[in-house]
């Protein structure tokens, strides 16, 4: 079985996410793929990042949508998701208009 078909663990819905704000602009750099990469040990990465590639933009919406009502996050692992998804958009020191769009619909899904 695929990821499609399972759920995410915590931990592998953070992976996920991150790589959705890698991706806001169309352009995952080394540097964006090193700090989630350090997050997780590398078969999960390569497991997450392989069925991130090949869904669509909106079945990756859908997929963290479904997969954040699974989860109880308590406020402080929300912060810290948030403090996350900012380090990766940040990365490139711009905050382009993709990863503003991307941030607003994650606030919308988040909370």
């Amino acid at each position: 079985m695929t990821l499609q078909t399972n759920k995410l663990t915590k931990k592998e819905l953070q992976i996920y996410i991150l790589l959705l704000c890698a991706n806001a602009d169309s352009a995952e750099t080394e540097e964006e793929l090193n700090m989630i990469k350090s997050k997780v040990d590398a078969e999960t990465f390569e497991r997450i990042y392989k069925d991130f590639s090949s869904a669509t933009e909106d079945e990756r919406l859908e997929r963290v949508d479904d997969n954040i009502q699974v989860h109880d996050f308590e406020n402080i692992e929300l912060a810290e998701l948030r403090r996350e998804m900012y380090e990766i958009f940040f990365a490139d020191c711009d905050f382009k208009i993709m990863e503003r769009n991307l941030n607003r619909i994650m606030d919308n899904i988040i909370y």
